[in-house]
């Protein structure tokens, strides 16, 4: 009847009749077109689809459905399944057909659907008789990426995060870039950067940024504007740059006292670094043996010349040496530890921040373990454990490369733990930072804790350096075994209060209240107690009504300008160090509302402070809890300041019965008996005639030291 199959509808397994007048147009165009195509699976379907994807990549439903031309009055084929297999129906079918089977199984990405198909692209093993089995016409998965056939979907999701952690994402396959109408640019301490719109996810982006983090930049700031201070000019390395901002904001403020290098592993993330520093009117140096790129605007000084590099991180630091160097990837930073101790010079700083606040916060204690080589359990202090957890990951890796490091800050918040350190150079100062990498001692009943002791002695009753006595009164095993953690000071107060005047200086509003925080924790004072005045310095600065003595020359943390120490200089400051030992800051902190007492009301917290402080003992508050009391009281002294200036809470009305006081008063107050839990419990007794008995027992047998003691 002079109808033909087409060979285009051969392809896609659809059989229409056409006449051959057609058929052989469509014959000639094919072979014109045939150089060009590289895989017969490949349809265009739209304009903007790029032609390196399969046909079972999809954005929407819709766009599978006009593949197969629905028509609920005629029989249609599915594009993604042989004939074999799935014969041809009304498009009601259809419909159903493409939406369970091939759409709701599914593998998304940068919204893209990588639909489940049943052509026969992948080669099937055959059976005995050496036939290949039509039951077995394997489903499969093609990758948006690297075009590669997954069966299994679990292991099509693993494959895509592999890609992901390796930075390789769709655009590095396609040569189509995002239209520039597609960024954003934001603005963040007087600097711009563009972004993609989706940049707040870092699994769908190559250019990450976290508005969230603004306070862990300052703080990293601050930090290299102190050392600027020290020596200038100063190399330092922001070695996962993302978008640029870290490093950008370094070159655009401290200037000429600082050379900044932007690396990033990942071509498009170098390439939007790039733009980044043209949109902040700054030079870009490729590397260090080309020439300096194009310069945006008149009159740039070399001081404004950013160089970027693309390369590994660890590459990078073992072919270099820095003065600075911040490690900030996704994740766990352990894996570029010993390549940042590798080069770093003698008195540089090493910053890193772990957002796998997931295992460093005892959520996933196997991961912790492998990572970190480190048994934590989940603690009432189980931030500053993160904190300490960290370090002595630090310790190790600088003192394998035969360095110590003074902890210079460490943070833990909600998103990230940002740790600070200075490296001291030599087996001397390595060696006396990795003797502070202990085990730590936990009781589980009371969160009592302690370090323990040095020496490689095993004791015959480890539960003796508890102060609590949990594991004479309580059966079983009462404490666990942490660490190794760090155990030495988690802050250097003079590096601290450099930090908070470059803070000043340059208006990071942010990291002010911070900042006085941690100077308060660091020297465990109160806030209104904190000030540095003295009569007769004029050497100071007022912020907030605090006042600040800036740091003179060799005065503070043993500054000396130039890259290397005499071993005068070392000796002198261990002695410091020695002395000051007794200063330091305690470690870990209580939780008020974790040791309050049932049925009573505790005192507010800075009221509480000065309890305690009045008692002859050192407090402040911590920025690692909002409730926290940093204190080197023995918990049992704690409790006892606690329950004596806490007061009974009533449920109902004082002359509606007796009042039942908790049994935890006669245990943990040990006979002292406030003032005015005696007179409430006195205004209890004048009740009714027929519960005056019943409250004058409750009395009696709520309280037996104490009347004993009368």
């Amino acid at each position: 009847d002079g109808l033909v199959v087409s060979e285009k509808a051969k392809t896609n397994n659809i059989d229409v009749k056409i006449p051959k007048s057609e058929v052989e147009a469509e014959e000639k165009e094919a072979e014109e077109e045939r150089p060009r195509e590289s895989d017969s699976n490949i349809l265009d379907v739209s304009s903007d689809y790029p032609r390196d994807k399969h046909i079972s990549i999809q954005r929407r439903l819709a766009d599978l459905e006009k593949l197969a031309k629905l028509r609920e009055d005629e029989r249609k084929p599915c594009p993604l399944c042989p004939e074999e297999k799935f014969k041809a129906c009304y498009g009601h079918k259809l419909h159903r057909h493409l939406q369970n089977l091939h759409w709701k199984v599914s593998v998304e990405f940068e919204g893209y659907r990588m639909c489940i198909c049943h052509l026969s692209c992948r080669p099937v093993k055959p059976n005995l008789i050496g036939d290949q089995t039509l039951s077995k016409m394997g489903a499969h998965y093609h990758c948006i990426i690297c075009s590669a056939t997954i069966v299994r979907r679990t292991d099509m999701i693993g494959h895509i995060n592999r890609h992901v952690n390796k930075g390789e994402t769709e655009s590095r396959f396609i040569t189509v870039r995002a239209p520039k109408s597609s960024y954003e640019v934001l603005k963040e301490s007087a600097t711009d950067v563009q972004v993609l719109p989706n940049h707040s996810t870092p699994q769908k982006t190559d250019s990450y940024f976290n508005p969230k983090m603004k306070l862990n930049r300052q703080l990293i700031f601050c930090a290299l504007a102190v050392l600027a201070g020290e020596r200038k000019p100063i190399e330092c390395l922001d070695a996962f740059g993302a978008t640029g901002i870290m490093g950008l904001q370094w070159a655009k403020h401290l200037r000429n006292s600082v050379k900044v290098t932007i690396n990033d592993c990942n071509e498009n993330s170098v390439t939007m670094i790039k733009e980044n520093c043209h949109l902040n009117k700054m030079k870009v140096k490729l590397n260090i043996r080309e020439e300096d790129d194009e310069t945006v605007g008149n009159g740039e000084e070399s001081s404004d010349t950013v160089e970027v590099t693309k390369m590994d991180a660890n590459v990078v630091m073992h072919l270099r040496s820095f003065d600075f160097i911040h490690l900030d990837p996704f994740g766990t930073s352990v894996n570029y530890l010993d390549s940042a101790f590798r080069n770093v010079r003698n008195l540089g700083i090493v910053s890193l921040t772990s957002t796998d606040i997931s295992s460093l916060y005892a959520k996933a204690q196997h991961v912790a373990l492998r990572h970190y080589g480190c048994n934590i359990v989940r603690t009432e202090y189980y931030k500053e454990l993160a904190a300490r957890t960290v370090i002595a990951a630090v310790t190790r890796a600088a003192a394998r490369c035969n360095k110590g490091i003074e902890v210079l800050l460490a943070v833990a918040l909600e998103h990230f733990v940002l740790v600070v350190v200075r490296v001291l150079r030599g087996p001397t100062p390595a060696d006396h930072s990795a003797k502070k990498v202990r085990y730590l001692i936990h009781c589980q009943w009371c969160e009592e804790r302690v370090f323990q002791k040095e020496g490689n002695m095993v004791e015959e009753n480890p539960y003796q350096q508890l102060p609590c006595d949990c594991h004479g009164s309580m059966p079983g095993k009462t404490a666990v075994l942490l660490g190794p953690l760090w155990s030495g000071a988690l802050f250097n107060t003079g590096f601290l209060r450099r930090m908070l005047l470059e803070a000043v200086q340059y208006g990071l509003d942010e990291a002010q209240p911070l900042l006085k925080t941690l100077v308060c924790e660091a020297e465990c004072t109160t806030l209104k107690h904190f000030s540095t005045h003295s009569p007769g310095d004029e050497n100071k600065q007022e912020e907030c009504g605090v006042y600040i003595r800036t740091p003179n020359a060799f005065a503070e943390s043993y500054l000396v300008h130039g890259k290397r120490k005499s071993e005068e200089v070392l000796r002198g400051a261990a002695k410091r160090q020695r002395v000051e030992h007794s200063a330091e800051h305690p470690p870990f902190y209580y939780n008020i509302h974790r040791h309050s007492i049932k049925g009573m009301n505790m005192p507010k917290l800075n009221k509480f402070l000065n309890y305690l402080s009045e008692d002859g003992y050192r407090v402040s508050r911590t920025h690692f809890d909002p409730m926290g009391v940093r204190t080197n009281a023995p918990l049992a002294q704690f409790k006892t300041v606690l329950m004596k200036y806490s007061t009974p809470t009533y449920v109902g009305s004082q002359a509606e019965g007796p009042v039942h006081f908790p049994r935890e008063i006669q245990v943990q107050v040990g006979g002292e008996v406030p003032a005015a839990t005696v007179m409430k419990v006195e205004e209890a007794e004048l009740v009714e005639d027929d519960k005056s008995g019943v409250a004058a027992t409750v009395f009696t047998q709520s309280y037996p030291t104490h009347c004993a003691a009368d």
